[in-house]
């Protein structure tokens, strides 16, 4: 049965048109097959070589409209931090109690903070939390002195992106309940911060495809501007 109503929803995207993203969206929301509030994302196949330092993208932004997920933060840090990590509203706070409490397995949150002071002992947890993409990172600003900001802007919905090293790009923009413009605008914002960020030593086209999709619905090809 879900295969019938995947393939009736995939029947209503001409597959050999890109949309304006606006409209990729709406036909996205349109052939969401799922019956929860399912997640949008837009997918960026780019014109990179992750293997070169400077073409292998990877940041952070906050999204105008936020994602519509909350993110459970885990503040590593020690002394007056601690007070300012939990007043910006960290869901767990503390130093070498938390980082003993990972290494025995406890893995319930979301995204780590963590100040400079203290990356040296979670440093040693890389092998347990690498391949989660859990590690924090200068780059996405999970690594600071500023943990307020920092869990502020998470709070908020702020969004991390990597290429992989197919120079594939996927990022949650939104759940299927945002309205049309809502996802629009946090679609813009992604869109601009990565075209901004364009290495300039990538030839021809930096592009190569945009997508836009609900988390088991088929994928809308957007026009690249």
């Amino acid at each position: 049965m879900a295969g019938k109503k995947y393939n009736e929803m995939k029947a209503m995207i001409d597959r050999s048109k890109t949309y304006p993203y606006q409209e990729a969206i709406t036909l996205a929301k349109k052939t969401n097959p799922a019956k929860f509030d399912a997640s949008v994302e837009a997918s960026f196949y780019l014109n990179v070589d992750p293997r070169q330092a400077e073409q292998n993208i990877r940041g952070a932004m906050v999204l105008p409209n936020g994602t519509g997920r909350s993110q459970r933060v885990l503040v590593i840090t020690q002394g007056p931090k601690e007070e300012e990590a939990k007043n910006a509203g960290a869901d767990y706070v503390g130093g070498n109690d938390m980082i003993e409490k990972i290494q025995g397995g406890w893995l319930d949150f979301d995204i780590i903070v963590c100040t400079p002071d203290m990356m040296g002992a979670l440093g040693k947890l890389g092998k347990q939390l690498g391949p989660k993409g859990l590690m924090p990172n200068p780059k996405t600003g999970t690594v600071t002195q500023d943990v307020a900001k920092a869990v502020d802007e998470i709070k908020k919905g702020k969004v991390e992106y990597r290429v992989d090293k197919d120079g594939n790009l996927n990022v949650m923009i939104g759940k299927a309940s945002f309205s049309d413009e809502a996802l629009a605008q946090n679609f813009k914002a992604l869109y601009d911060q990565l075209v901004k960020i364009k290495p300039a030593t990538v030839k021809g086209a930096f592009m190569k495809s945009v997508t836009v999709s609900t988390t088991m619905g088929p994928g809308v090809r957007v026009t690249i501007e």
